[in-house]
């Protein structure tokens, strides 16, 4: 897998995306054209149901488009294999959910180490410690994920981004249970995410505050995009 890296980070043209059980056909994208450059942090907008975390999921390499193309620094990962698709997740495209996938069974340091570990690093306890005191939560690395609040989760989760240093950040409603206070502490890590290592930035959402901090809005409605600009919706 060769990529490009002159090129833009995705590069959507005429995007499709329908899915099919038994008799019912359901269209989450329609034709979708977009084109996202480096470093830039992108709010995608809009109503549940409207696409955003299909577009997402095409992006991560997680699924297919039905018909279109979807590239990620020029490479079309519609053809790429799965397991190179895999790879791509590993070492490029760090993603969170609203729903975090935290191991149980690990600390918060020990998740941090892992994930590093996943993406083709090691790295000694202090630095998975100090990638946790980035986002604050230097105090909790001897903690489990269920002995703490959803907003330090969102923050242990970022704390596993910043180690595996992906080039790409995709978040799916990454606020959208947190308190002011939490949001805007997981909304600063991202940003310096952003700022300090060129990292592309794509949060789906519902929450004005994402789309007040991004650089970009898009906006979706039933499968297209609606809107695409600097100017709030």
């Amino acid at each position: 897998m060769v990529m490009n890296t002159d090129a833009a980070t995705f590069e959507l043209t005429d995007v499709i995306r329908v899915f099919r059980e038994v008799d019912v056909e359901t269209i989450a994208l329609r034709g979708v054209d977009l084109s996202i450059a480096p470093g830039e942090f992108v709010a995608v907008t809009g109503r549940s149901g409207s696409g955003k975390s299909t577009l997402l999921s095409l992006m991560a390499g997680a699924d297919r488009p039905t018909a279109g193309r979807v590239a990620f620094r020029g490479v079309d990962l519609g053809r790429l294999e799965d397991r190179e698709r895999d790879e791509l997740r590993g070492s490029e495209i760090g993603i969170v959910f609203q729903a975090q996938n935290l191991f149980s069974m690990l600390t918060l340091r020990e998740n941090v180490e892992l994930a590093a570990r996943l993406a083709g690093r090691t790295i000694a306890s202090e630095e998975a410690v100090a990638q946790l005191e980035a986002v604050g939560l230097a105090a909790r690395a001897e903690h489990r994920p269920e002995s703490l609040s959803g907003g330090e989760q969102q923050r242990g989760a970022l704390a596993c981004i910043l180690a595996a240093r992906p080039s790409v950040l995709l978040g799916d409603e990454i606020t959208g249970e947190l308190d002011t206070h939490s949001a805007d502490a997981v909304l600063d890590v991202v940003e310096r995410l952003r700022d300090e290592s060129g990292t592309t930035v794509l949060l789906a959402t519902h929450d004005a505050r994402v789309a007040r901090r991004a650089d970009r809005v898009l906006q979706l409605r039933d499968g297209r995009v609606v809107h695409d600009g600097t100017e709030r919706q």
